[in-house]
């Protein structure tokens, strides 16, 4: 038990720093795109603000350790073969360039482990409905609509000033909106692989693990019927998706920089703006959304705004088609990856 949550958490650890290096674009593409902020400069920024995002608080982490299945359902196997699945379509994804969803990969995957552990009954469908497929229309919607209201108006605010002027402006601009993107993305992203480890913390515990096993400190702890996610475990995955965005992510920022519009400093700002603040309210409702699709969808938005012709319909298109594939292929991959391990194991 002991030696299959070590693993539990070093594979958590490697998706956090996958999501990290795969989602990096999204807070800097536009900012790296503008030629505001050079990549080396724009990644370590990020960073940083990564790291610090991911501190601010733990909704979203309990909504992934409890809320799509009862942790008493869950094993080991189960939570390390979500994880395999969810990195294989992280991984599969940042190779062919397509800026898809690493929390419907991590969702996606719990769901086809635990299927295939305790059949669909053992699987909270409703959460899964009202947290993820809901928000999976409503966020990129939300980031769109936000991005092309702001843009339409501060087109028409400026319309008398210069150019220079404004692309002057805006370029100091994305520095703020591209910080609160990075901000944005570490308090929604880092918490994912939180929940995860104190969902297979829980499993260790219902399982007959205890604190003669660990400590007690490393142990989530349970106060108001509700279980808190362990300080090492915030300061683990904070550090981890800091170092995974330090790597930066060149493909992506390719396609989110450059093949949806040709994108100046204002769209940059707006669209920055837009997405970050759209992640920001997700956090504190404690909703695992994509930070992918919604800094996607916001610069649709900002595209959209000029002339609808503006964006790359084709290349949005195939965006799209990878969200709406993201959470059934990294089930069926993680529901595969269970029956393996699961053998695996009980032959050992």
């Amino acid at each position: 038990m002991l030696t299959l949550l070590v693993l539990v958490i070093v594979f958590a650890l490697i998706f956090d720093y996958i999501n990290g290096f795969h989602d990096a674009a999204n807070a800097i593409a536009t900012v790296v795109s503008t030629g505001v902020l050079p990549v080396r400069t724009a990644v370590l920024l990020a960073a940083v603000l990564d790291f610090t995002g991911a501190l601010t608080g733990t909704a979203v982490a309990k909504t992934i350790a409890a809320g799509f299945t009862d942790p008493k359902m869950v094993s080991q196997v189960v939570v390390l073969a979500a994880l395999c699945g969810a990195c294989f379509w992280n991984l599969f994804t940042w190779w062919f360039g397509i800026p898809s969803s690493s929390s419907h990969a991590l969702i996606g995957s719990l769901a086809g482990a635990v299927v295939a552990k305790g059949g669909f009954s053992a699987f909270n469908w409703a959460a899964l409905q009202r947290k993820v497929l809901v928000p999976l229309v409503s966020s990129p919607a939300a980031g769109f609509f936000i991005a092309l209201s702001l843009m339409i108006a501060l087109t028409w605010m400026l319309r008398r000033s210069r150019a220079a002027t404004v692309n002057r402006l805006a370029r100091r601009a994305q520095l703020v909106s591209s910080s609160l993107m990075a901000f944005a993305h570490g308090s929604n992203d880092a918490q994912k692989s939180m929940g995860i480890i104190t969902l297979a913390l829980l499993s260790f515990v219902a399982s007959g693990g205890d604190g003669h096993v660990l400590p007690a400190w490393m142990l989530p702890k349970q106060a108001a019927g509700q279980w808190s996610v362990p300080m090492w475990v915030i300061i683990a995955c904070a550090s981890a998706i800091a170092m995974g965005t330090a790597a930066g992510g060149q493909r992506i920022i390719k396609t989110m920089g450059t093949k949806i519009i040709r994108i100046s400093p204002i769209q940059g700002c707006v669209a920055e703006t837009s997405g970050g603040l759209t992640i920001l309210f997700a956090s504190w409702l404690g909703i695992p959304v994509s930070t992918t699709h919604c800094i996607s969808a916001s610069i649709m938005g900002v595209g959209a705004a000029k002339r609808l012709s503006a964006v790359r319909w084709g290349v949005a298109g195939n965006i799209v088609t990878a969200w709406v594939l993201t959470v059934p292929i990294s089930g069926a991959v993680s529901f595969g990856m269970y029956r393996l391990l699961a053998y695996l194991f009980a032959s050992s």
